[in-house]
């Protein structure tokens, strides 16, 4: 009976996380480039009841009463790294990653798409959130303030907000100069990725991704002026969300059920005699 609470304790605990995930999810379904997690759901391993204190197998070995499982648990969140819809703005600092033709990979999984950014600490980071903007230095910066790099690694100073870029990413100033060209990095296991917040991602692979410009395998284009929305599927999270919330249910009422098996086995059947 013990067991049998686990089990559902264990799913009520998989299924508030995945609920968790699923309602970060819907709260970002309007943060341009993000990308909707999905959740992996796995049973625990699974324990062989014997009958103990018996002989009656021929072997004397005890008899096999079958097979008891203990209960699930959310074993990943993995981002799901398929291109948003493009939205038109005509702001110029707003500056969308469409991908185009991608390399085969080993995993079957296509690859993906990022700018390269500068966090606060110097680090190198990635992103498909081109909702950029100019600070005070006329530096071209993501909405939380991270440096956006170019190709030689450096930021990208356009001046202001009077600057072009066509859809191979050469930036032009207000003067007509060319000022850089904006980076973008393949990744062709993005699961390697991981997501730090301010649509931010960690690269936690070995070396660096490798730079996507130049490569006549992969394709792809810059279109200023527009935005990738979220790939959240608004009416889908809300449906995976009922899903989870019900299964939730359905657990705490086996859960109670156990809880009063329990409480009649203690008040009453000791009485018993």
């Amino acid at each position: 009976m013990l067991r049998g609470m686990y089990g559902a304790a264990a799913g009520m605990i998989a299924q508030q996380q995945r609920q968790e995930m699923l309602t970060n999810n819907l709260a970002n379904a309007n943060t341009p480039g993000f990308k909707a997690d999905q959740a992996s759901l796995r049973a625990f391993p699974n324990m062989l009841i014997k009958a103990m204190g018996t002989t009656s197998m021929p072997n004397g070995q005890a008899p096999t009463i079958g097979e008891l499982t203990t209960g699930v648990y959310l074993q990943e969140r993995m981002p799901n790294f398929r291109q948003g819809d493009l939205m038109e703005t005509s702001n110029n600092t707003d500056i969308a990653l469409l991908q185009g033709v991608m390399p085969q990979t080993e995993s079957g999984r296509p690859g993906a798409l990022f700018y390269t950014v500068e966090n606060q600490n110097g680090d190198l980071r990635f992103s498909r959130n081109g909702n950029f903007t100019i600070d005070g230095a006329g530096f071209l910066t993501t909405s939380e303030g991270h440096y956006v790099l170019g190709t030689n690694g450096d930021r990208i100073q356009v001046g202001n907000e009077e600057f072009r870029v066509n859809e191979a990413g050469f930036i032009t100033n207000d003067a007509g100069a060319q000022v850089a060209q904006l980076n973008v990095v393949y990744a062709e296991d993005p699961m390697l990725l991981v997501k730090e917040g301010n649509g931010l991602l960690r690269f936690e692979g070995e070396g660096n991704l490798p730079i996507a410009v130049g490569n006549e395998a992969i394709s792809y284009q810059l279109q200023q002026g527009f935005l990738e929305r979220s790939n959240v599927d608004a009416s889908q999270t809300m449906t995976e969300m009922m899903n989870a919330y019900r299964a939730f249910e359905t657990n705490q009422r086996i859960l109670q059920a156990y809880d009063q098996s329990m409480e009649k086995a203690v008040n009453e059947i000791g009485r018993i005699g």
